[in-house]
């Protein structure tokens, strides 16, 4: 959990899967991102199949935009996420505290002059690609991982846990 001074949007390349959007949406709302936009028509036709298993959307914005690179705020800095030859290995990275990441469709890659406009552009290194929603997370974990405001602890737990699970580490 971040301290809310960053601002942090994901920002999605015409998605195709509703599902992976709704597993985004929940990834946003659990990596406390402030805003998921997205392009294209695919996502908008498909979203009758709700996904967003947490209701982030309640809390986060999901927008459709013709642009993912328009209405940055001050010193927001465009962090393209996508095999790209190129580019840097997301474990060498340094995330900037204002950020637009941007991740391409499922079914092909971030267009070029999108990447023209990147302050950056950084890959995960795996072997072959992950799915949207799991470049996502992982993305927003490396995050966190890497944040010095990472709030940890069982009051979190306690927050974060699912209802149905009260269990504790048994004491020595």
């Amino acid at each position: 959990m971040t301290l809310k001074t960053e601002h942090v949007v994901i920002g999605l390349t015409d998605p195709k899967s509703p599902a992976n959007v709704g597993a985004v949406m929940r990834a946003a709302g659990c990596y406390q991102a402030n805003e998921v936009r997205y392009t294209g028509v695919r996502y908008a036709r498909a979203a009758k199949f709700h996904t967003d298993t947490k209701d982030a959307s309640q809390k986060i914005p999901l927008n459709a935009v013709e642009s993912l690179t328009i209405n940055l705020i001050p010193e927001q800095h465009i962090v393209c996420v996508d095999l790209v030859e190129g580019a840097i290995p997301l474990p060498e990275f340094e995330h900037p505290e204002n950020a637009l990441y941007i991740f391409g469709p499922e079914d092909g890659t971030i267009a070029q002059d999108v990447i023209n406009k990147a302050d950056a552009v950084v890959y995960v290194p795996t072997i072959g690609c992950m799915n949207l929603a799991a470049s996502v997370n992982v993305l927003l974990y490396d995050r966190l991982a890497k944040s010095k405001h990472t709030a940890v602890g069982d009051d979190l737990i306690k927050r974060s846990r699912d209802t149905n699970n009260t269990v504790k580490v048994k004491a020595c």
